[in-house]
């Protein structure tokens, strides 16, 4: 089992060697990430110009388990929009959250808009 649900946030953090990817590094192997979320790391490659190859390398090194979006995902992240509009969470951060809500799992974000958003939720910043 999982030790914990990671952001886009978080996955970009490691291949970016920002501030706090150590704390990323350790649990890598034991995380999970939601495809939406993993998308959202190949857009913000392909924005700054890294071919396709490589993003492909740097994902396989980063990321252990990738969990589909499937339709309860999907149902619960729609759902989380009336929960979470006063903080302003994008779909991604909305799928991440839900994730981690059905595996009973925290959040890692370095995102605080995250913090406090869903009350049932543990989230957890790596920074």
């Amino acid at each position: 089992m999982a030790s914990a649900v990671l952001d886009s946030s978080a996955v970009l953090a490691v291949l970016n060697a920002e501030r706090g990817a150590d704390t990323i590094i350790v649990i890598l192997n034991d995380a999970v990430l939601c495809s939406v979320n993993y998308a959202e790391v190949v857009t913000k490659l392909v924005e700054r110009g890294v071919n396709l190859d490589d993003i492909e390398t740097a994902m396989r090194l980063i990321t252990s388990t990738v969990v589909d979006f499937d339709i309860s995902l999907a149902r619960r992240t729609g759902t989380l929009r009336a929960e979470t509009s006063k903080h302003g969470l994008s779909l991604g951060d909305r799928a991440c959250l839900a994730l981690a809500e059905r595996e009973s799992l925290p959040a890692i974000t370095g995102d605080r808009n995250l913090i406090g958003s869903v009350k049932s939720i543990e989230i957890q910043l790596f920074r």
